[in-house]
């Protein structure tokens, strides 16, 4: 009977086989199981297509018995490194090839699962090849096995976790608690844009920041706060969300009924501003809804003259909207 191998190429000797050689057979089977548990080796795959590699019997330096291999080399395209069918066997393998392609292990023949590095990955992978007959698959179970740990691709739910200068975009991002992250909840806005108003801690003064506060609960904005003026539609019954347009302007073809101011999230102590314009034929007038207050429950007469406007401000106190000021007969151009 004659010797026979292993699929990673480790020779079975026979008794009565070898005689006077199985001194050195056997140091070499020992070099070789050395090799496939702890090995490096570097491999050029330069190229494009499939490259294959087949287990070398009894040899030192074969790939597919090397426990850390390292893949070399320019790639012309994607790339495919396949390994015998029945290869059992761990590998940590790094893809070191320069060129934006993809490199992909898979075994010689069958459909068996594949590991992929994207044409961005030049990292390292720990691959698990399950020597199914006919059939080999390759996977892919990482560096951990943990349900917690974060990875590069996954999706983790972080809990009671403290991020020590985390990087957003390469940014060096702000650590905050859940709580004060959920403020920004769908918030898309780059490390930059967030820098422009933190606080180094609430309550305290943070210099040359829009916004600074003290510990007197004073919050200061260095810059003018605008809401811009919004035009709204004239129609027999003008609707006026305060909340989306806090400041705004209508101009009256006909005599119009002004409705409740609308908007979700109205609270005492809002205020509102509304500009309304005469046509230039003028002489139109305003019904207000009862919600809106004014000196003796009197409502004001507007301005009749054509292009002329009356300005009205109002704050709220939880129930109704009360006149702060007006000023009437105002030439807007």
């Amino acid at each position: 009977m004659t010797s026979s191998y292993t699929d990673l190429g480790v020779e079975l000797m026979v008794t009565g086989e070898n005689a006077g050689t199985w001194g050195t057979k056997t140091n070499n089977n020992l070099n070789l199981i050395e090799q496939i548990s702890g090995g490096y080796i570097s491999q050029d795959v330069a190229g494009t297509g499939t490259v294959a590699f087949a287990k070398a019997d009894g040899a030192l330096n074969a790939v597919v018995a090397s426990r850390i291999i390292v893949f070399t080399g320019a790639l012309g395209g994607s790339r495919i490194v396949t390994f015998p069918v029945l290869t059992e066997n761990f590998y940590i393998i790094k893809n070191a090839t320069s060129n934006a392609q993809t490199l992909q292990l898979k075994a010689a023949t069958g459909s068996g699962s594949t590991v992929t590095w994207a044409t961005d990955d030049k990292g390292w992978k720990l691959v698990y090849f399950d020597g199914v007959a006919t059939n080999t698959g390759v996977v892919e179970p990482g560096f951990s096995t943990s349900a917690g740990d974060v990875t590069l691709t996954g999706t983790q739910t972080l809990t009671n976790k403290t991020l020590t200068l985390p990087k957003i975009n390469g940014a060096t991002a702000i650590t905050s608690t859940g709580a004060e992250l959920n403020i920004l909840d769908g918030v898309t806005a780059t490390a930059a844009e967030l820098n422009y108003s933190d606080l180094a801690t609430l309550g305290t003064s943070a210099a040359s920041k829009v916004i600074t506060a003290n510990a007197n609960n004073l919050t200061t904005i260095s810059g003018a706060v605008l809401n811009t003026e919004d035009a709204l539609t004239d129609a027999a019954d003008i609707v006026w969300n305060a909340v989306n347009s806090p400041v705004a302007k209508v101009t009256l073809t006909a005599n119009r009924n002004l409705s409740a101011p609308t908007g979700t999230g109205i609270a005492a102590g809002q205020m509102i501003s509304l500009l309304v314009i005469q046509d230039a034929g003028g002489t139109n007038t305003i019904t207000w809804n009862a919600v809106y207050e004014f000196p003796s429950d009197t409502a004001p007469t507007l301005t009749s003259t054509g292009a002329l406007g009356d300005l009205f401000s109002f704050r709220y106190n939880g129930a109704k909207w009360l006149l702060m000021g007006q000023t009437l007969a105002l030439t807007l151009a």
